[in-house]
């Protein structure tokens, strides 16, 4: 699958989302998946649960961003959160590289890719978790071990 992309259907933010609502009209989103916690609904500029179930019809959290490392717990709870939503869907953290690795981990895995093909496909398109290296190495190893396949 050297081929592979990021479904249009599922997308993510690359910066601090200002509007939860006009930022999910914008993108004819139908759900969202919300992957942080209580912590940043208190921050200058943060953004609430709330205001994301007030933004689109279906929606699911996960909470993941810092100082929870990502790992294959959440990598599970991120792809049965994102099964159960409906299409379009938004993927959103603080600033997007944590969105972005959740997005294309789980993309790879329902689109039979390579975790090589999905990291390769995301640096590509300049996807914000390619900045990190422990992201992209999430990304592989959440793929390997949902998907069955052997470690590299």
């Amino acid at each position: 699958m050297a081929d592979f992309q990021l479904p249009g259907d599922l997308m993510f933010n690359r910066s601090k989302i200002e509007d939860p609502v006009a930022y999910a009209k914008e993108r004819a989103a139908r759900s969202w998946l919300f992957i942080v916690g209580d912590e940043f609904a208190s921050m200058p500029g943060g953004m609430s649960y709330a205001q994301v179930q007030e933004a689109v019809p279906h929606s699911a959290r996960v909470a993941s961003d810092p100082p929870r490392v990502l790992d294959l717990d959440l990598a599970r709870q991120h792809v049965e959160a994102l099964d159960a939503l409906p299409r379009p869907t938004l993927v959103s953290c603080r600033t997007g590289p944590r969105a972005s690795a959740v997005a294309y981990m789980y993309a790879g895995l329902k689109a039979g890719a390579t975790p090589e093909e999905v990291i390769r496909a995301a640096e590509l398109d300049d996807a914000p978790f390619c900045k990190f290296e422990d992201y992209k190495d999430w990304v592989r190893s959440s793929m390997r071990t949902l998907s069955g396949a052997p470690e590299a």
